[in-house]
This record gives C-alpha cells, sequence and structure tokens, in this order.
C-alpha cells in the first residue's frame, strides 16, 4: 500500500513537473517574440533580420502552449471545479487583473509621453472599459472566452470516448488551423460567402488547443513522434514566413500566427517532448520547485513585461548592442529576470498577490 502511494506521488509530481515545464518555456517564448520585434526592422534576409526571424520562429508556439497547459489542468475530470468557483474565483480574478494592468498601462503611456491629465485619464478609462488595450492583452480577453466555455468543454471531454474525442480534434485541426492557414492560397483564396465563415476564427479555436493538450497529456506517443512533428512545425513556419517576406518586401505574418499549421505542429512537439522528457521524473526536486515557481509567475510576467520592453530604448537597451543572434537573448533574459523581481515584489504585497498576479 506504501509503495502504491509512493508511486502515485511520483506520477502526480511527473505530471506537475510536466505542465510547469512547459509554462516556464512558455513564457521566455512569449517575452523572445516581443524581443525579436525590433529585429524586424533590419533589411529583409539580411544577418540580423534572419537571426531576429530565427528566435521569433523558434518561440512562436508559446502561446498556443498556454492554452494546451489550461487544457490539461482544468479539463480533467478529476478536478473539482464548479459554476461558483468558476466566476468567483477564476474569471473575477483574470478580469480584475486585465483591468487593473490595462488601466496601468494606459496611465504609463500618458505620464511617459506628457500627455497627463484630467481629461486623457478619463479618455483612457473610457478605453480601457471598451476593451481598447494594450495589444499583448489579447490573450487574457481569449482565457476570459475560454474559461466561460469551460463547463461545456468539460462536461464533453468527461462524456466523450476515444473516437468521438478524435473526431473533435479532427474538426478543429480542419477548420480552425488547416483552413485559416490555406486560405489565402489559390484555389482556397476564390471562395466567397458562407463557406468562409466555416473556418474557426483565432478566439474560438483556442478552446481546441485546450482539448488537444488534455488529449496529449493522456496518451503516449514515441518521442520520435513529437520530434518530427515540432521539426516540420519550425521548419514550415521559419521557412515559410522568411520566404513570403522576401517576396513582399515586408515581414509575412501568416505562418507566424498561433492558428497556422506550422505553429500548431512545433506546440504539438514541444508539448510531446516536455511530457515525455518528465515521465520519468529525470528533474530534481530544487529543479521540480524552481519550475514551479517560474510557473506560477508565468502569468505576471506576461501581464508587466512590455512594461520593460517600452523602458529599455529609453536606456539605450536595443537589439542593436550586438548581433540580433545575441542581443534577442539577452534583452529577453534581461527582461524576465526584471519582470521575475517584479513578481517576487508582488507576491508578497496582500490583495495584489491574489488577484492581479
Amino acid at each position: 500500500m506504501e509503495d502504491r502511494q509512493i508511486a502515485m506521488a511520483d506520477r502526480q509530481i511527473a505530471r506537475d513537473a510536466s505542465i510547469d515545464f512547459m509554462k516556464v518555456i512558455a513564457i521566455i517564448g512569449v517575452v523572445t517574440i516581443h524581443t525579436c520585434i525590433g529585429g524586424y526592422s533590419y533589411p529583409i534576409g539580411s544577418w540580423n533580420w534572419v537571426a531576429s526571424l530565427f528566435w521569433g520562429s523558434l518561440t512562436r508556439a508559446s502561446v498556443p502552449l498556454f492554452f494546451m497547459c489550461s487544457g490539461a489542468l482544468l479539463l480533467d475530470p478529476h478536478r473539482e471545479l464548479g459554476l461558483k468557483k468558476l466566476y468567483s474565483k477564476n474569471i473575477l480574478r483574470v478580469l480584475t487583473a486585465l483591468f487593473f494592468w490595462a488601466i496601468l498601462y494606459k496611465l504609463f503611456f500618458l505620464l511617459t509621453t506628457g500627455t497627463f491629465s484630467r481629461h486623457t485619464v478619463f479618455a483612457a478609462i473610457k478605453e480601457v472599459a471598451l476593451f481598447k488595450q494594450e495589444d499583448h492583452l489579447y490573450y487574457v480577453h481569449i482565457i476570459l472566452l475560454v474559461y466561460v466555455f469551460l463547463p461545456i468543454t468539460r462536461a464533453f471531454v468527461k462524456a466523450a470516448d476515444e473516437k468521438l474525442m478524435q473526431y473533435a480534434l479532427a474538426l478543429w485541426l480542419v477548420l480552425g488551423i488547416l483552413f485559416p492557414t490555406v486560405m489565402v492560397f489559390w484555389p482556397f483564396s476564390l471562395l466567397v460567402g458562407i463557406p468562409l465563415q466555416w473556418m474557426l476564427n483565432l478566439t474560438y479555436a483556442s478552446i481546441g488547443y485546450g482539448i488537444l493538450g488534455y488529449y496529449l497529456k493522456h496518451h503516449s506517443f514515441k518521442p520520435t513522434y513529437y520530434l518530427i512533428i515540432g521539426s516540420v512545425g519550425f521548419v514550415l513556419t521559419f521557412g515559410a514566413t522568411w520566404y513570403g517576406s522576401v517576396r513582399q518586401g515586408e515581414l509575412y505574418q501568416h505562418f507566424l500566427e498561433g492558428m497556422s499549421c506550422g505553429v500548431a505542429f512545433f506546440a504539438v512537439g514541444i508539448y510531446g517532448i516536455c511530457t515525455k522528457l518528465t515521465e520519468k521524473r529525470k528533474f530534481s526536486l530544487k529543479i521540480c520547485r524552481a519550475l514551479s515557481y517560474g510557473s506560477k509567475a508565468s502569468f505576471c510576467i506576461f501581464l508587466v513585461h512590455v512594461f520593460f520592453i517600452k523602458i529599455f530604448p529609453s536606456i539605450g537597451l536595443t537589439v542593436t548592442l550586438f548581433p540580433c543572434l545575441l542581443s534577442i537573448p539577452f534583452l529577453a533574459a534581461l527582461n524576465l529576470a526584471a519582470s521575475l523581481f517584479f513578481y517576487w515584489i508582488l507576491s508578497y504585497i496582500p490583495i495584489l498577490n491574489k488577484w492581479v498576479v
């Protein structure tokens, strides 16, 4: 009996470690993605531009990974999540954090541009209320929708057998990933009218990532499959973006979108490899604790890191410091350290540590 309890505890640690591992990778990726923006100002095809695209493509699956991790945790039928708890805790917390940080970003802009006044503050609050907020907060908006649908997606996951689950994922893949990817190319670009509305838009397709995360968490595939799928995803994301950018003379972002085939395949590859790495509990207890802390801090880091992206140029910290192959990871690491320190401070402040981080 004792051995069985130990084994169950080990599996729990491994499961939690894999999710924490992926969330840490995802938040590092998000910060890197936004750091890469400065490097895209270099001439297309130049070494610095290619290096920026390399880092941007390598981290592009970060947001899908967050959705997949949320699905793996929140869609678990053994996890209690009633409507009261969902709305009074999960959704309320996300809404509070969203408006809190959205207002801070508006005030930061007014102060740094010297336009702070009663009139501009009122206008800023109005914009926040109408969801005209900082661009990166779009993720929080989608999370709210994902949470609202949780009672339905949880019921589906609990009741669905293997075939029905696979059918749902196949529909999501076709309408939420493949269709949005190919619709800009001939002959799909010739479609008009209702068929264009068959496509799942980014917001609702994000729900599918959650179901995919839960499915992959409970199904074991060979590591080779994940390596192949992930490699194909990265090559498609990087190669197609480079090719399209050269042809158009500007950054071609179609294959960088979260619902494109390359990004989706890359996310599956990363997710599966991370799961495999933690299945045999290769991480020490110390590393697991560090990953857990990073995982808990990831939401706060996501919310605050854009402050530092805006501040860094004013103190001379730009991608031009070194070649982009080095400057981008350097600035991303610096931003992560600053954001993590910010989280550490906020985690000790009552109320804020519960509702806004």
